[in-house]
């Protein structure tokens, strides 16, 4: 879990500074940790620019982009 800690906090600034990018995080898909990338919209790879279009893997990761955010029970 650090490894992948480590590859998120070097890329992180990089994820959030692109358009649509709105947070990152770490979580599974399928049975394999990976970097989420969360958007306000998903759009076609097609109708970004090249500069604007998340990685598909940060070092040994694949990346996940979701367009929701589902957030447990909040107890304050």
């Amino acid at each position: 879990m650090n490894e992948i800690k480590s590859v998120l906090k070097q890329h992180k600034q990089q994820l959030m500074k692109l358009p649509n990018v709105i947070g990152v995080g770490i979580g599974k898909k399928g049975s394999k940790q990976v970097i989420i990338v969360f958007v306000k919209q998903k759009m076609p790879e097609s109708s970004l620019q090249p500069k604007d279009v998340v990685p598909k893997r940060l070092g040994r990761y694949e990346t996940d982009v979701r367009s929701q955010v589902w957030v447990g029970r909040i107890h304050v």
